[in-house]
């Protein structure tokens, strides 16, 4: 399948795409919803994580890949497990983004999210997916966190998109 990896700019998320690369998918883009302000950097959000949202144009430029990102408009306003669709809700600017991504790419059939202990997360990310005809892929889902933290540090690959990273960041602050 053809998959954009939601990601975040933490462990979880990169670790996830990889996984969907182990299973044979191929992420063909990467998405993100960063802050409304430049100046925050982490939300007060039950969805998303936000901090280290800036590392993740470097993600896209080391793996060759689009990148699309949204900023996030609305708040939590539907806090019951199950998502119900409602305007205003911080989960609607994910639909909003990942409407984008199909409608630019519509050759993607799936969504790749770092989703480990989170129903709160998992659903809504399954509700959007849903709502798109996407399929949801949370392959960290309900792994235990030990475990998965060992095979993180043991996967070599994971580590070489990190150290492309910190050579783009270095190149990067070079020039500045």
């Amino acid at each position: 399948m053809e998959v954009v990896a939601l990601v975040s700019g933490g462990k979880d998320s990169c670790f996830a795409m990889m996984r969907c690369l182990d299973y044979g998918h191929k992420v063909v883009a990467l998405a993100n919803l960063i802050p409304l302000d430049d100046a925050v950097d982490e939300l007060d959000s039950y969805m998303y994580q936000t901090v280290g949202h800036q590392i993740v144009v470097s993600y896209a430029k080391c793996m060759g890949l689009p990148l699309f990102r949204r900023r996030i408009r609305g708040s939590t306003r539907e806090q019951g497990l199950n998502y119900n669709v409602t305007a205003g809700d911080e989960v609607e600017d994910m639909f909003a983004l990942l409407s984008e991504v199909k409608r630019q790419i519509p050759s993607i059939s799936a969504v790749s999210s770092g989703a480990i202990a989170s129903d709160y997360q998992r659903l809504r990310v399954e509700s959007v997916c849903s709502r798109l005809g996407l399929v949801s892929l949370a392959y960290l889902w309900k792994q235990d966190q030990t475990l998965l933290l060992e095979e993180m540090v043991q996967n070599l690959s994971y580590f070489s998109l990190f150290n492309c990273l910190n050579q783009h960041t270095k190149k990067d602050s070079l020039t500045l």
